[in-house]
């Protein structure tokens, strides 16, 4: 009985599926708000391309294979050109940058339709005195501060809309400011409580992880016990560690071993930001630091790392000043510049090499390897584009007293790049299976404010410029693993599950291009120029650059890490 009747069930089952298939053969073909046709389509696996057609609907992906046949709204035609998945930028730093202009064209003619951000210092959680201390970036991009907390910084993006989606890190920066605001001080197991308190409620918004960004004052303040901490109230949301580690020149072996060790400790991945080793007398050490990560990851510790592939990297000049001299805050640091023994003790410290703290000015060879970048005083804005030797000459200064003035001067907010690494030790770090790529500068565009500014040309330029220097002429990579590196491993590091490849059910965030003529233009000299080359950029299904040009449209979404609780 038994046997008969489960016969009849299967019988039933196997006519019910003939119907199904016969229905669906005499049904109408599915139909598609977009098809992209005729393209090479590399899907970010790494895998080699394959040809055929790509239909989305509802902003994802709804189908690959040979749709000729599909009723579709638009066609896309791809004949000749790559059809990938968007760029996913691992260190992105827009999140007030898109506030000023959403559409951020200096990612999407990248292809980059995802950025991660927050170095450090997020968005938030920030308090009155924050705001306060951090006035001047405020008013140099004409931003109102409404927010506190990230779920109220998310909601302001969503109401505004976006060109690219984004996710935010939340900052260890910005959590002991916070508590400990900008002094050289230790927290107390009650404060750090207090700090750890915050970290699980940034997660709850949505945080993917927390993030250090140790060279710059309050962060060099933080000993590692409180940095595993923070990170370990992330672990049971999903959280990721990433860093600016606290070294990367003569120590940045140790500091590798200090993040391995949060990593662990704290029972999260780590994520290196902008691998590299700094400074001449380091130049030749990354097959050092390459061995380094990869023991580590042979022995199980999850650590991966990126890079944006330019030998200057950007950050602030007050970089350049030791971290004990940024005790209080900008203020403070400026009254100790304009006092004559305290500049005498800055002076000399930087003139002595030593391996306790990342020694800019004894890293790069000179003056003329300082290119001044992003000012807020209206007075130095001649400057922008020139060098630290430039400048000296022009005021009739040594060049470190010309570095302190211009500190003074600007209200230690300039931005600078400093050539300082060499370029077999970025190409090294490129080619590692586990090193993804960031661009490390906030979205900008030609025009309007951002169009003000001189910032590094990797904010126009990076991904186009792989494609172009390291695939097409010098052949250091592939073109799939190039995609790969843009796209699938990034998405695999921040668990982005439904982005980074293409496949059904996946989100269609798509870029087209040739791959044969995709460039940079953005250079040290003029870096406000687009990268050519994108001929198409949709996000969630959206063109953000149709036939080269910009539509202006704002489909991003913000992405929530694991941990976010509606």
């Amino acid at each position: 009985m038994v046997n008969t009747v489960g016969g009849t069930v299967m019988r039933l089952f196997l006519v019910c599926c003939m119907m199904g298939i016969a229905l669906a053969s005499n049904a109408a073909p599915a139909s598609f708000d977009l098809v992209i046709t005729d393209g090479h389509i590399i899907d970010g696996s790494g895998s080699p391309w394959y040809s055929g057609d790509i239909g989305i609907r509802d902003g994802k992906i709804a189908a690959i294979g040979n749709l000729a046949d599909a009723a579709r709204t638009r066609t896309i035609d791809a004949r000749g050109m790559v059809v990938a998945p968007g760029f996913i930028d691992m260190l992105g730093q827009s999140e007030l940058t898109i506030l000023v202009d959403p559409r951020l064209p200096s990612k999407i003619y990248q292809g980059i339709t995802t950025e991660i951000t927050g170095e450090g210092s997020s968005a938030a959680p920030q308090n009155d005195f924050m705001i306060k201390a951090d006035k001047a970036s405020y008013e140099h991009y004409h931003i109102t501060p409404d927010w506190h907390t990230l779920r109220e910084y998310f909601v302001r993006l969503e109401k505004q809309g976006m060109g690219i989606n984004l996710a935010t890190y939340v900052g260890a920066t910005s959590v002991r400011r916070m508590v400990l605001g900008d002094d050289d001080k230790q927290p107390t197991l009650q404060q750090l409580e207090q700090m750890r308190e915050l970290v699980r409620q940034a997660m709850r918004d949505g945080a993917v992880g927390v993030s250090t960004s140790l060279e710059y004052a309050p962060a060099p303040y933080a000993k590692t016990d409180e940095l595993i901490a923070l990170a370990g109230a992330s672990s049971k949301f999903g959280g990721i560690y990433a860093t600016h580690m606290r070294n990367e020149s003569d120590s940045v072996l140790d500091a590798i071993d200090e993040a391995l060790r949060i990593g662990q400790e704290g029972h999260v991945p780590v994520e290196i930001w902008h691998l590299k080793v700094a400074g001449q007398k380091n130049w030749g050490r990354m097959p050092e630091v390459v061995a380094k990560i990869s023991a580590a990851r042979a022995a199980g510790v999850d650590v991966s790392a990126d890079t944006y592939a330019y030998p200057a990297w950007f950050n602030s000049l007050s970089a350049f000043i030791p971290a004990w001299a940024h005790d209080g805050g900008d203020a403070k640091l400026v009254e100790r510049l304009k006092d004559p023994a305290m500049r005498a003790r800055i002076r000399k410290e930087l003139m002595t090499p030593s391996s306790d703290w990342d020694n800019e000015w004894d890293e790069i060879p000179g003056p003329e390897a300082v290119l001044m970048g992003i000012v807020q005083n209206p007075k130095l804005l001649p400057l922008q584009g020139k060098t630290l030797a430039e400048v000296a000459k022009l005021w009739n200064k040594d060049p470190m007293d010309a570095l302190f003035d211009f500190l003074v001067e600007d209200n230690a907010f300039t931005g600078v790049a400093v050539f300082g690494m060499a370029e077999p030790d970025v190409a090294l770090a490129l080619q590692q299976p586990w090193v993804s790529v960031d661009n490390d500068s906030s979205g900008a565009s030609p025009e309007g404010l951002l169009g003000e500014e001189h910032p590094h040309p990797r904010g126009y330029g990076t991904f186009p410029r792989i494609l172009r220097k390291y695939v097409r002429e010098e052949k250091k990579l592939t073109l799939e693993d190039a995609i790969r590196k843009f796209s699938a491993l990034p998405a695999q590091r921040m668990r982005l599950t439904d982005r980074g490849i293409l496949k059904a059910g996946m989100w269609a965030d798509v870029v087209v291009f040739d791959p044969a003529t995709i460039h940079d233009t953005a250079t040290f000299e003029n870096p406000n120029q687009l990268a050519q080359g994108m001929e198409f950029v949709l996000v969630n299904g959206v063109p953000v650059v149709d036939g080269g040009k910009m539509t202006g449209k704002l489909p991003g979404k913000v992405l929530r890490g694991r941990g976010y609780v509606p």
